[in-house]
């Protein structure tokens, strides 16, 4: 039960992309960590509640009492956000949508409206409505906009939330390691319609893909 949330379609911890594997493995690691860091703190509070007061002076109890101050409000904190930005920012600096070694990756447009995902293809005359088409193991680039208010893009299995505004383009790089149909959504509060405003995306095999999107160019 208490590893019920951790799949479905909806779930950053069930991740099918590099982008959103490496968020899960971050979630792990200080989920961990803060899971040990509470049994310590459960365990010297107990200590603390049945030992037996000892006979020490003012001047050694100032010092204990320095120590734990020290150890418990300034080392810890500090050496744990070393950590966790040791290894965040390589995490989020691989999500970037930076050059590639060989080629350019795909590029989709994707206009934010209320309460619907309009999808185009640029070079094309594809034009979608809450989907999108992809290759599978292949990087994408999305240039997210929005035609009214702040809404957000997130496919929790592949990567992570990007907001989408009004008059502005960002972009967002996203990879399916396997053929699949994902999950997204709106992620943030973008009106009345906000909980319905869900999309798909559907991952094709390299070949596949192709094939697809040469039929859907000769449909338009």
């Amino acid at each position: 039960m208490l590893l019920a949330g951790c799949s479905g379609p909806y779930s950053a911890l069930d991740p099918a992309g590099p982008s959103a594997a490496g968020a899960a493995g971050l979630w792990w690691a200080m989920a961990g960590f803060s899971v040990i860091t509470l049994i310590v703190l459960v365990l010297l509070w107990l200590h603390a509640l049945r030992r037996q007061p000892g006979e020490v002076s003012n001047e050694q109890a100032q010092r204990i009492q320095n120590r734990w101050v020290i150890g418990g409000g300034l080392i810890l904190p500090i050496a744990s956000i070393t950590v966790l930005l040791a290894f965040g920012i390589p995490i989020g600096h691989r999500m970037l949508p930076l050059p590639l070694a060989e080629g350019e990756p795909l590029r989709i447009d994707v206009t934010a409206r209320q309460w619907w995902w309009d999808v185009n293809y640029p070079g094309s005359e594809i034009r979608l409505r809450d989907e999108l088409h992809i290759p599978a193991g292949m990087p994408v680039d999305l240039h997210l906009t929005s035609e009214d208010v702040i809404h957000a893009f997130w496919v929790p299995r592949l990567g992570g939330k990007l907001d989408m505004l009004p008059g502005r383009t960002n972009v967002l790089r996203l990879q399916a390691d396997e053929p699949g149909v994902y999950h997204g959504q709106c992620a943030e509060f973008c009106g009345t319609g906000h909980a319905h405003m869900k999309f798909t995306v559907r991952a094709h095999a390299p070949n596949e893909f192709d094939a697809w999107l040469e039929g859907a160019t000769a449909d338009e």
